[in-house]
């Protein structure tokens, strides 16, 4: 990795971007990965590279969701694996989730690498390698397709970051809860799922890590009402207003 200096008035930008690149390196990361993330940058500079009100009040419910969940995944794709891979491993602990590799540019070789990495960084079992417990989903028209019975195939609340709304949209057909971490607030994602955290993954993780934690101690009722008072819709239109106050003051 390329030393960044810490008075770089872009240094995390180029930190994360060094993850990535590290991430192709080591055959995790796919060059549309690449392009993908560049796409969602974008979106954190109108975001003002912070985590908003809005992504906090989302952060809450999700963490409420997962705790309340009986058989909660997380699906992990390249750039997810290069970006958290640690906390991926702590929010699996703190929420007693599966954690699942799931591609839409699948290759079994990056599937065991992603794994492996994952391992590597703390995760204690990672699913989705190999054709044992691999089944179809048929309502999904790409690599995605490809599930594990033991993880994403028996979820009732899938944890879908960086995720393409095509699945998304499928998932909540088959009856799952879906939660999305997307920087774009418009995709079919973010609109499709139950709720989504419209923030960075690198700040909206160590967020969720901690709020599952805080939350874990309070009653499931309590648990129940923040996960069932959260509305998605009115959340993304209010993270609509915060981008047009921020791109009006930039005039």
């Amino acid at each position: 990795m390329t030393k960044v200096s810490p008075l770089h008035p872009r240094a995390e930008s180029l930190r994360i971007r060094e993850r990535l690149v590290d991430g192709f390196n080591a055959g995790l990361v796919v060059p549309e990965g690449l392009a993908a993330h560049g796409r969602g940058e974008a979106f954190d500079y109108i975001l003002g590279e912070q985590t908003t009100k809005h992504a906090r009040r989302a952060i809450e419910a999700t963490a409420a969701m997962l705790l309340l969940a009986k058989h909660p995944v997380i699906s992990v794709n390249g750039n997810v694996a290069a970006l958290v891979p640690v906390d991926v491993a702590k929010l699996a602990k703190a929420i007693n989730a599966k954690i699942e590799v799931n591609l839409f540019h699948g290759s079994v070789k990056r599937e065991v690498a992603i794994a492996r990495w994952l391992r590597k960084h703390g995760a204690k079992e990672v699913l989705g390698t190999g054709k044992k417990f691999s089944i179809r989903i048929n309502e999904i028209h790409s690599n995605r397709r490809k599930v594990d019975r033991r993880g994403i195939a028996a979820a009732d609340v899938v944890l879908v970051p960086l995720e393409d709304g095509d699945r998304t949209e499928a998932l909540k057909k088959l009856g799952k809860r879906v939660i999305a971490i997307d920087l774009n607030p418009m995709s079919r994602t973010a609109q499709a799922a139950d709720i989504t955290i419209v923030d960075n993954i690198v700040r909206a993780m160590p967020l969720l890590i901690k709020t599952a934690g805080r939350l874990s101690y309070q009653p499931r009722a309590r648990l129940r009402k923040k996960a069932k008072n959260f509305d998605n819709r009115a959340n993304l239109r209010a993270t609509f207003r915060a981008v047009r106050e921020r791109l009006n003051l930039s005039k």
